[in-house]
């Protein structure tokens, strides 16, 4: 009987160092950025420094919420600019997200980057800031400035743990 049990209990001990281990998988954190620039602003007073959306403008800042109405964002960052709010306020209505600053002169520090790590974002900014911005997260040169007449410019950049990715989209 002892031989027995002394079997049985060898057995059970070998089977159970047989069975596969499972080591817990490290879950990967992705940030996205979509970046585009404000949507076309009023030029008629050149000493405006805050101007609004033309009409056209208006139009395309309602195209960029169709453009991302499957875009699940967490957070909306824009200037503090009146052309730059206005676009990002038809995405920012429909997702039912309020609109966060961010200071231009300060792109990508380590406070918007723990605050934005996980997520996904959208930035609004302008012609001489969003592909600097998208060069800052990619942490190389890529972008060049965006034409002052060109509001058609998407960047979307991933950043999964130390892999970072650009895409540079036109959307008309």
């Amino acid at each position: 009987m002892k031989k027995l049990i002394l079997s049985a209990l060898i057995i059970s001990t070998s089977l159970l160092s047989c069975t596969e281990q499972k080591t817990p998988i490290k879950e990967e954190l992705i940030s996205t950025y979509y970046l585009i620039r404000h949507a076309e602003k009023d030029r008629s007073d050149a000493t405006n420094k805050n101007p609004d959306l033309l009409q056209k403008g208006t139009e395309r800042a309602i195209r960029w919420s169709q453009v991302f109405e499957n875009v699940s964002f967490d957070k909306i960052y824009t200037t503090d600019y009146n052309r730059t709010k206005q676009t990002a306020a038809p995405t920012a209505k429909s997702k039912k997200l309020e609109l966060l600053f961010y200071n231009p002169s300060t792109l990508f520090d380590t406070t918007f980057q723990k605050a934005t790590k996980g997520k996904t974002v959208l930035v609004v900014g302008h012609s001489n800031t969003t592909p600097f911005f998208a060069n800052n997260i990619l942490e190389k040169e890529k972008y060049q400035q965006i034409d002052d007449h060109n509001n058609a410019n998407l960047y979307i950049i991933t950043v999964t743990n130390n892999t970072k990715t650009g895409v540079l989209l036109k959307v008309n």
